[in-house]
C-alpha cells in the first residue's frame, strides 16, 4: 500500500480534506494530514489566501516541505489547490518520491514558477474541473497539460463543471459524482505505485 502526504487547500484542514484521506485509508493506504495553518480554516479562498500572504507565501509552502523531514522518502505527495505547492515541490526536488497527486492546481514545470525538471519515473494525477475559473483561469490547465505533454506516466483528467474545490465534502462546492471518479482514479493510481 502507498504512504501519502497529502497537503490542504487554502481554506485550511477541514472536515471534506479528512473526509477525503479517511476514504483512501479505508483502502489501505497511509494518509498524512499535516494542518499548516495550527487549526484555522476559513471560509473563502480569499480569506485563507490572506492568511497565506500575511504568514509569508514561500514561508507557509516551506513549512509543508519541512513536514516531509520527519516521513520516510518513498512518499506520493498530493495536495489541494494551495497545497500543490509543497506537494509539487517535494515531488520535484525531495529523492525517492514515487507518485504525485495534484487536485485543482498544477505548477508548471519550465520558467520562473518550475522547481526544475519533473524526476524520471515519478508518475503524476492532475484533478480538475473543466470550467473552474482558477484552474483554467489562471494557467494551471496549461501546465498540467505540459506535465503530461514532457512525462511519461502523467495523466490529466478533467470534470465537468465550474467548482474549484469540488473534492471538500464540507463545502458548497462539493461534486459527488465527480469525486466519486476522482476517487477511484486516485485509488486505482496508489495500488500501481
Amino acid at each position: 500500500m502507498a504512504e501519502v502526504l497529502l497537503f490542504h487547500h487554502a481554506l485550511g484542514l477541514t472536515p471534506g480534506v479528512h473526509a477525503f484521506a479517511d476514504d483512501l485509508r479505508a483502502s489501505g493506504h497511509s494518509i498524512h494530514t499535516p494542518d499548516l495553518f495550527d487549526g484555522r480554516t476559513f471560509q473563502s479562498i480569499a480569506e485563507g489566501l490572506a492568511y497565506i500572504n500575511e504568514s509569508g507565501f514561500e514561508k507557509m509552502r516551506e513549512r509543508g516541505v519541512r513536514i516531509a523531514d520527519e516521513l520516510p522518502f518513498e512518499l506520493v505527495y498530493a495536495g489541494f489547490s494551495f497545497g500543490v505547492l509543497p506537494a509539487q515541490k517535494l515531488a520535484q526536488t525531495r529523492p525517492g518520491a514515487v507518485g504525485a497527486l495534484f487536485f485543482h492546481s498544477c505548477l508548471p514545470i519550465t520558467g520562473p514558477w518550475s522547481f526544475g525538471p519533473w524526476p524520471a519515473g515519478v508518475p503524476v494525477q492532475v484533478h480538475g474541473m473543466d470550467n473552474d475559473p482558477l484552474f483554467v483561469g489562471e494557467g494551471d490547465i496549461d501546465a498540467a497539460r505540459e506535465i503530461v505533454e514532457k512525462v511519461e506516466n502523467a495523466e490529466l483528467f478533467l470534470y465537468p463543471g465550474d467548482q474549484h474545490y469540488f473534492a471538500d465534502s464540507s463545502l458548497p462546492s462539493y461534486d459527488a459524482g465527480a469525486t466519486r471518479l476522482l476517487t477511484r482514479r486516485v485509488l486505482g493510481f496508489l495500488d500501481r505505485v
